[in-house]
């Protein structure tokens, strides 16, 4: 877990200067403690799983909604701590899947069913 809080840090560092963004200036945008901010960007500590805090600091990095950029921040800041996203939960079935995935990227073989099933999901997506 420890490298995905080092990738965000590293990730949210850079959208904030990418901004002209002192450390000071985003933190008084988001109205965030400037000393765990720069934890976060060094990945010391976790971001805030709130997906409320976590939009209103895209919002205050550039990154708007619906886009790929925000989602994709919003994501990694989540699963960097082990958190699914509630739209992937949401979706139908969509956690009868989780097991083939994991088994996938643990490089072990998913079934056939479940390649089958995963690629039905896939193609309803």
């Amino acid at each position: 877990m420890h490298r995905h809080l080092k990738k965000f840090g590293q990730n949210l560092k850079k959208a904030r200067i990418a901004q002209n963004l002192s450390l000071r200036e985003i933190c008084k945008k988001t109205n965030y403690d400037a000393s765990n901010w720069s934890k976060i960007e060094r990945g010391v500590i976790a971001p805030p799983s709130d997906e409320k805090i976590l939009s209103k600091w895209a919002r205050a990095l550039g990154l708007k909604p619906p886009s790929h950029k925000y989602q994709t921040f919003i994501d990694e800041a989540q699963i960097g701590q082990g958190i699914i996203p509630e739209d992937i939960l949401a979706g139908q079935n969509a956690v009868d899947y989780l097991p083939a995935v994991f088994r996938t990227l643990r490089n072990e073989k998913p079934t056939k069913q479940e390649i089958d099933r995963l690629i039905e999901l896939i193609r309803n997506s």
